[in-house]
């Protein structure tokens, strides 16, 4: 790898500087400034945290009255909370999850994970095409149902890493070699159990197997593994996620896997261990066209799996309609049209593309964790409304294929 010396010094004696070393020159520097950059917004010893609930908020995550929530805090010595300069209650969501669980003393319904007889939910999330809205998805995802009360797992597949950023893990400086999910399903002696590349995040109830560019080992190992046939399951690449999942069966009730933007190994191998797939859809004719092309890979593809072994027995598999602009005459027309092919395999919400959700972004932060004072609140309030709706959605699938009305 030439050094940013070394470059300038060829470039002073007018020696021509090849393309590999000019990338890595920008990488370089791109990398380092990136590190001042996020230095600048979040202090070196600073770590992401999760702002407080109002009473209203509160109540809104659990089904009840505010008057309620706030009757149970002042009443019930186990529930703490603070209290505004204006004298208003606030929660934090441990806080919110113990007046949860003195709510489920008397009505199970409260508490909305598993039961003994439920297995864990892994939702892969996935699509081939940039910009179709499949981190955004998964990651509100994720933060809804932790807010619900469900234990979260949130798996990033995507060497891009975008979600691991989101959730406060930076993949270039807070994620060490054998720290994604590929230290848990790599072919050699390396490989380590998964609990083990498993990290705390700020958000109570979600933790996060983050991503970074070493996933791509993945993708250049099973060629060779299967070429070579030295390890006894090479061969069953597609069943290395799920295995590794496996083993977290009794930590979790969802998992949200955030797919790699390709169909590679990686993405069959989630696709293998998951128990429902939503394909996240932007309604533009390019991308549907290129949505055409993945499910006839996929297609393909996964009919190979099945016949090696491969488990492909979903409860259920959605597509969702993302960064829909609802005064779009076009974009209406081609939801229609996705809804007269596919039925109710669409979902009925969408999500609607908002600035709220942009801006919101700019921090690192999801519309889960933005406050409604720092922007236009009926902008919010939008956001957060189209947001709950598709997540609502898709937790009653959920309910749904654990035998729950």
């Amino acid at each position: 790898m030439a050094t940013k010396a070394a470059i300038v010094e060829k470039t002073q004696k007018g020696t021509q500087v090849s393309i590999d070393e000019t990338i890595s020159h920008d990488s370089s520097i791109l990398s380092s400034q990136l590190q001042v950059l996020y230095e600048r917004l979040f202090s070196p010893h600073a770590k992401k945290t999760l702002r407080r609930f109002s009473s209203a908020e509160a109540a809104k995550l659990l089904g009840v009255t505010d008057s309620y929530v706030r009757h149970i805090a002042s009443q019930d010595d186990t529930v703490t909370s603070e209290k505004s300069a204006a004298g208003r209650r606030t929660f934090s969501l441990d806080e919110v999850n113990t007046i949860r669980q003195i709510l489920g003393r008397t009505k199970a319904s409260y508490l909305p994970g598993r039961r003994e007889s439920d297995h864990m939910q892994v939702i892969a999330v996935t699509n081939f095409k940039g910009g179709s809205g499949k981190t955004t998805t998964s990651t509100h995802l994720a933060q809804y149902l932790a807010l619900r009360g469900y234990r979260v797992l949130a798996v990033d597949l995507d060497p891009q890493a975008s979600m691991s950023a989101t959730l406060g893990f930076q993949p270039e400086f807070d994620v060490d070699d054998n720290e994604t999910l590929y230290g848990a399903i790599r072919y050699d002696d390396q490989r380590r159990p998964v609990e083990e590349v498993i990290h705390k995040t700020y958000f109570p109830g979600l933790d996060l197997i983050p991503g970074n560019l070493e996933l791509h080992e993945f993708e250049h190992d099973t060629p060779r593994a299967l070429a070579a046939r030295d390890s006894a399951d090479a061969d069953m690449f597609f069943m290395r996620v799920g295995n590794a999942l496996v083993e977290l069966d009794d930590r979790y009730d969802i998992v949200v896997i955030d797919c790699p933007p390709t169909l590679g190994f990686l993405t069959l191998s989630a696709l293998c261990a998951a128990t429902s797939v939503l394909i996240t859809v932007h309604p533009q004719m390019l991308d549907i066209a290129s949505m055409n092309q993945f499910l006839a890979m996929t297609s393909d593809l996964l009919s190979v799996v099945k016949e090696a072994g491969g488990n492909l027995d979903y409860d259920w598999m959605r597509y969702l309609i993302t960064r829909y602009e609802p005064n779009d005459g076009p974009q209406a027309q081609i939801v229609a049209f996705l809804r007269s092919l596919f039925g109710e395999r669409v979902l009925t919400s969408m999500m609607v593309k908002s600035t709220a959700v942009s801006d919101a972004g700019l921090s690192k932060q999801t519309i889960y964790e933005a406050s409604r004072e720092t922007m236009h609140r009926q902008t919010y309030d939008r956001a957060v409304e189209a947001m709950d709706s598709v997540n609502a959605e898709i937790e009653n699938l959920v309910q749904a294929a654990w035998g729950r009305a």
